[in-house]
């Protein structure tokens, strides 16, 4: 069983093994869990997802409207969502708006992601990357997390 935290209300959805999850609706809500694009997240919304995902990863981009590199890969990290998810739930958490999320993350250069598995950090990354660089990454992290001791 998948646990899935829903963009729209925070509510936490559990997923039955054999069904798609692509096509699950928030128990809470109604809106569709997932819509093949990132997330928009707060501090407390990125909280919720971390603690409340299951089964599945979470990769944050921490960007900043001002940052051009940041603009730059915001295309290429929606076009991987539409490759990654149901697998990897997307979230973006502008650094500005979020200063204290940031920096609890540790983040000291953007764009910056961070995978997460089971609410543990387990990789991190910085700097612009194309789509297939993303999802190539993200699921190369993934295959060998298992792995780390």
């Amino acid at each position: 069983m998948r646990q899935f935290v829903c963009p729209a209300c925070g509510a936490a959805n559990r997923a039955p093994d054999g069904k798609d999850p692509k096509a699950a609706k928030c128990g809470r809500c109604k809106q569709p869990l997932f819509s093949a694009r990132p997330a928009e997240v707060d501090a407390v919304a990125l909280r919720a997802h971390r603690a409340g995902t299951r089964g599945a990863a979470v990769l944050v981009d921490v960007w900043a409207p001002w940052c051009g590199p940041c603009r730059a890969m915001a295309p290429n990290f929606a076009a991987a969502a539409t490759s990654l998810e149901p697998d990897v739930r997307l979230l973006k958490l502008n650094a500005d708006a979020e200063p204290q999320a940031a920096s609890e993350l540790g983040v000291s250069g953007i764009p910056a992601l961070i995978l997460f598995e089971d609410g543990r950090t387990i990789a991190r990354t910085s700097g612009v990357m194309s789509a297939p660089q993303i999802v190539a990454w993200t699921r190369q992290t993934l295959a060998t997390s298992g792995d780390r001791s």
